[in-house]
């Protein structure tokens, strides 16, 4: 009920209450009620003419960059004694100079300017609106609106630089790239013999085998180096990514995929991303600096949510063929063996990047020798976990998140594991 409903109620029932015992004093006590109801009427404003104008210093950042944000409202209509004039900001965005709201007076035909300064985490937001609520000076007529705007800003993922990530897909494209591609040709790694054919360049000549094979020349055969199909899928379902007190290691899976799809379309790879998380979003695969702009965009709206498990993620083939590289980023459960077992028999080459949980929330819980016994055992049922990921033929990285991704990259996955080579010979075996 509004302030003047409930004003007028208590009126009448005075009045009522004086008339029916014809007491003229209790219907006096009314009349202050009356005058005051009368002046909030009277005082009160009639309606809103107002218009809205932001301006933001910058519309891209990253995270823990500022941004100023200024707004120009104007009243076209009559005077209003006491406006509140409210920016409404998203959950990650965090103000820390000035105010995002104004409670001031504004004369007709007058206009009023301030600004504020945010920063915040990995997010996006479009400002739509401003919200305005002008009342009387006794509060009992209030006029609400909501002032059209425009706007939007974008807070990318931390940037994380991997120089090289190496995959050994099973299949790859006819374009020249840096992976190589188990057929003889031109490149930098050595291949095999052959006997030499007109075309050959007399530097591929290997004179010491063609010494000992008579009148016969042989040249030096190199890998072919070739780009391929690259699908990320990161994992962003809630029972796996969230702990107790709120925290979640999400954020540690999103700079993964920046790192990994940054470093593999760099290359000249065909990349695609697929995001299992509040809002499943598939990014069409592609080559090149708009790639690479497209994932980051997606990246800067991934959300953890209660998504399907993987046991219903269907991988369409004209986005990732059979044999190419499924990089899957996942702190991972025992439920996921399964799944993965299927993609590896349906012909995909496996990698699996998985922040590891275990260490995560150990560090969140604190040292107490009451919790030794409990994490140690959740260490070795990881252990058992990641041992069976590998003899299903996944090649897996536990990652520490308290080790920067560059290291990990830099040590892990900067060369093929000589696992993923085993599996390689006995593919062409």
């Amino acid at each position: 009920m509004s302030r003047i409903a409930l004003l007028a109620a208590v009126i009448y029932l005075i009045i009522l209450a004086g008339v029916g015992t014809l007491n003229g004093a209790m219907v006096g006590l009314a009349l202050p009620l009356v005058l005051y109801l009368l002046a909030g009427l009277w005082r009160g404003p009639e309606s809103l003419n107002l218009t809205a104008h932001r301006t933001l210093s910058a519309e891209r950042i990253s995270p823990g960059s500022t941004v100023t944000i200024e707004i120009t409202v104007t009243n076209h209509g009559e005077a209003l004694e006491q406006i509140l004039l409210r920016d409404q900001l998203p959950p990650f965005l965090e103000v820390i100079e000035g105010a995002s709201s104004r409670l001031v007076s504004l004369p007709a035909r007058e206009t009023i300017s301030w600004s504020y300064t945010v920063q915040g985490r990995r997010g996006s937001h479009t400002f739509t609106h401003l919200e305005a609520l002008a009342e009387d000076r006794f509060g009992l007529l209030t006029k609400k609106s909501l002032l059209p705007t425009t706007g939007s800003l974008l807070i990318l993922p931390s940037l994380v630089r991997a120089r090289h990530i190496a995959i050994r897909p099973r299949q790859t494209r006819v374009y020249s790239g840096m992976i190589p591609a188990h057929q003889g040709g031109t490149g930098i790694e050595f291949f095999g013999l052959r006997e030499f054919q007109p075309g050959d360049s007399p530097h591929h000549i290997n004179w010491r085998v063609s010494a000992r094979q008579g009148s016969t020349l042989y040249s030096n055969e190199y890998q072919q180096e070739r780009v391929a199909d690259v699908g990320i899928i990161l994992d962003g379902r809630r029972r796996v990514n969230e702990f107790g007190g709120g925290r979640s290691i999400f954020e540690s899976s999103v700079v993964a995929a920046v790192a990994v799809s940054s470093a593999l379309l760099g290359e000249g790879n065909r990349v695609g991303l697929f995001i299992n998380g509040k809002r499943p979003k598939w990014t069409s695969p592609g080559y090149g600096k708009y790639q690479r702009e497209r994932i980051m965009q997606d990246l800067a709206l991934a959300e953890v949510g209660d998504s399907h498990d993987f046991k219903s993620l269907i991988i369409p083939r004209q986005l990732f063929p059979p044999n190419s590289q499924i990089i899957l980023i996942s702190p991972l459960s025992a439920d996921d063996i399964p799944v993965l077992s299927q993609m590896r028999a349906r012909g995909y080459q496996l990698l699996v990047i998985s922040p590891d949980p275990v260490s995560f929330e150990a560090r969140g819980l604190g040292g107490r020798p009451s919790l030794q016994l409990a994490v140690r055992i959740a260490r070795l049922q990881r252990e058992v976990l990641l041992r069976d990921m590998r003899h299903v033929g996944v090649q897996v990285v536990n990652w520490d998140v308290a080790v920067p991704f560059e290291q990990v990259a830099r040590a892990a996955l900067s060369r093929p594991s000589s696992f993923l080579h085993a599996i390689q010979r006995g593919v062409r075996s």
